[in-house]
């Protein structure tokens, strides 16, 4: 069933992170890995529907933009960073996140 789940994170990035948690127990799975497997699987009955779509023609090269502003703030003197995947024109990834404030010396 795991590996069955696998081959559909290709195209359903929301079940990346819970096969992968999954993948982890495969070696010996309890009866409470067998049913949060079954969960998924009935989350899939409800998300048929859901996923990215690949054309053939589709360029499947992987695009990553990242950007960084160091104590940008003038206010808090914090810095925030961002960045973004694309998988040929899909955006399969991003992140952006704003760093605890940095100590300024004034020595």
């Amino acid at each position: 069933m795991v590996g069955s789940l696998m081959y559909l994170t290709a195209s359903r990035p929301d079940l990346v992170f819970t096969v992968c948690m999954y993948a982890r127990y495969q070696a010996s799975p309890t009866k409470k890995h067998s049913e949060a497997l079954k969960r998924v699987f009935w989350y899939l009955i409800g998300t048929i529907n859901w996923g990215l779509w690949y054309s053939k023609d589709t360029a499947m090269a992987l695009t990553a933009y990242a950007d960084a502003d160091h104590a940008g703030c003038q206010d808090t003197q914090r810095s925030t960073s961002g960045s973004a995947q694309f998988l040929g024109d899909k955006l399969v990834s991003w992140s952006s996140k704003k760093q605890k404030s940095t100590a300024i010396s004034t020595t």
